[in-house]
């Protein structure tokens, strides 16, 4: 007789699974928004999108509707580009503005010259020619130390300038700011690219529409990040200007961005972009940064070192004092050197996640 322990798959409870929890969801910690998991709204959108069949890469019915999303935010031309990740769409976005003699102009401190292992050299075949900031964000007078040589055969042709909104450095880009980049940009014949990784976040401290400090100020294209504010996964290449962005379909799958399922991607940015789930969330974001910077700001020996201007902020503390702040919560040493850290609040991040945080800081002081 066969052990009545086993169960057939036709007799199998269709709601339940054999997966299993392996952390505790009411542990947050401060490393990244990408540490965050997914909205309720994001999720119920992927439920939504789900059942039957749709049309693979791109062709469902999702992904047609997202266009006039983003146009919506953007203006008439803007054209989204789902893909993965925000390296790919970094990658992806520069080379449709590039030639293979070209080169990019960014901040020392950039996301792609920093933190995407050579993606943007060795995978698109870009020069990045980098200029150090105090403040993470460039200006007319820093991109001119590298937009040179136009016409020298011995030199990368500087065709593009990429800024990040907010910069890497917590520190956001005004309207006019922006709009200065790009007409200088523009008069010297290079086309302006903006990484916002955490675009929204942007838009909240500057409390403007999406296209005032894009579309509107001068920006050729955008990477748009979603993973950072809520999304399951999922970032787009936002073309605003289609004059000068060359061939981005074939781009995208050429850099194993296109998602054959592309329907899960774009029904999570319809979701976050439709009503305004992004303003809430980074303004949610911001203003626990806010709180946090003012729950420590007195503390005897922590020195906030950074303007606080979007989701992120940045200290100086006693090393031994960081150390063991990491035994309790997650977050990143930024400058080994100088001991200064990175804390960043999150869509989820709570009032109490702050308060306790910031009791935690002040008993390890208090411990020296």
């Amino acid at each position: 007789m066969a052990d009545a322990s086993v169960t057939s798959n036709d007799q199998h409870d269709p709601h339940t699974t054999d997966a299993a929890r392996h952390h505790d969801p009411a542990v947050r910690g401060f490393a990244s928004d990408n540490y965050a998991g997914v909205h309720p709204e994001i999720l119920a959108a992927v439920a939504l999108a789900n059942g039957g069949h749709q049309v693979a890469y791109g062709e469902d019915d999702y992904t047609g509707h997202l266009q006039d999303v983003f146009r919506r935010h953007f203006g008439p031309r803007a054209e989204a580009f789902p893909v993965f990740n925000g390296t790919g769409a970094n990658v992806v976005a520069l080379q449709s503005v590039s030639e293979r003699w070209g080169a990019v102009v960014a901040a020392e401190s950039a996301h792609i010259h920093v933190d995407e292992c050579g993606a943007p050299e060795k995978m698109g075949g870009l020069k990045l020619l980098t200029v150090p900031t105090p403040d993470g964000k460039l200006t007319p007078e820093l991109i001119d130390r590298q937009a040179w040589g136009w016409g020298d055969e011995h030199r990368a042709q500087p065709l593009a300038v990429s800024i990040t909104q907010t910069t890497e450095l917590g520190t956001c880009y005004g309207v006019e700011e922006v709009r200065a980049i790009c007409e200088h940009a523009h008069e010297r014949g290079m086309v302006v690219h903006m990484d916002g990784s955490r675009i929204a976040n942007a838009a909240a401290t500057l409390d403007v529409p999406l296209r005032e400090f894009t579309t509107d100020a001068g920006v050729d294209l955008l990477s748009f990040g979603g993973t950072k504010n809520g999304l399951l996964f999922g970032e787009c290449v936002v073309v605003l200007n289609p004059d000068v962005a060359r061939g981005v379909k074939y781009l995208r799958k050429m850099s194993m961005q296109l998602a054959s399922k592309m329907r899960f991607v774009s029904v999570q940015f319809e979701a976050l972009l439709a009503g305004d789930l992004w303003l809430r969330n980074a303004r949610h974001s911001n203003a626990m940064a806010e709180r946090l910077e003012t729950a420590v700001r007195d503390i005897d020996g922590v020195t906030v070192v950074r303007p606080v201007q979007a989701n992120a902020v940045f200290a100086i503390l006693p090393r031994d004092v960081s150390e063991r702040l990491q035994k309790r919560y997650r977050f990143y040493f930024w400058n080994e050197h100088t001991g200064e850290v990175r804390w960043m609040a999150s869509f989820d991040t709570t009032e109490d996640d702050i308060d306790s945080f910031a009791a935690a800081i002040l008993e390890e002081m208090a411990k020296r």
